[in-house]
């Protein structure tokens, strides 16, 4: 198992001043995506910027009048196309300020220019399920990311993550545990066998 140092290191080496680079970091649902993601940002500091593909999620108002409101999260529920534009416009970044958008949970809703990207930030990271995906608008995400980490922890582990996060935005444990078993292991089905196409598959929790 890669340990938590051994991941700092690796990106420490891709925010290189004087360019811009787009690590990923994926993984099914409740793998630890953005607890790695925000011990890197802890780490870098100043060098680095986190913005996430869940930023992406489409409106509530939106899932109901598509009928995706109990599928909310699968790869349909994105606007892809969006993030893959902002992917392009941060990887050639110009004078300006790039603006991303951020998902809250406590309001299932996201939020337009909530984080800021400066032109002088070295490295981009971006995490979400479908970083590897590769159908739709979601196949042109590979090539636009240097680096592309997969993760994958115990599946208990996992699975106890995904029920306590339910938990704690408002589902009982049963609802919890009934979504995770009907919409998160749905979306598990379809992003595990994206590691193939990762430089980097991190087994178990880093610590």
């Amino acid at each position: 198992m890669l340990q938590l140092d051994g991941l700092i290191k690796r990106a420490r080496a891709l925010a290189e001043p004087g360019r811009r680079r787009i690590l990923g970091i994926t993984g099914a649902p409740g793998s630890g995506k953005g607890t790695v993601a925000t011990a890197l940002l802890r780490e870098l500091g100043s060098s680095a910027v986190l913005v996430p593909m869940d930023g992406f999620h489409l409106a509530e108002e939106e899932l109901l009048r598509l009928g995706l409101r109990d599928r909310k999260g699968a790869p349909e529920t994105f606007d892809a196309a969006g993030y893959v534009a902002l992917l392009r416009r941060l990887r050639e970044p110009g004078a300006d300020t790039v603006y991303a958008p951020r998902f809250h949970r406590e309001v299932e809703e996201s939020y337009a220019g909530a984080i800021a990207v400066g032109p002088d930030v070295p490295l981009v990271i971006t995490e979400g399920n479908y970083l590897l995906l590769d159908t739709g608008p979601w196949r042109e995400v590979r090539g636009l990311l240097d680096e592309a980490w997969f993760l994958a922890p115990e599946e208990d582990a996992r699975l106890s993550r995904l029920i306590a996060r339910h938990v704690r935005y408002g589902k009982t444990r049963q609802e919890a545990g009934e979504w995770v078993l009907r919409s998160d292991e749905r979306n598990a089905a379809l992003v595990s066998p994206t590691r193939a196409r990762a430089d980097l598959v991190v087994f178990g929790d880093p610590e």
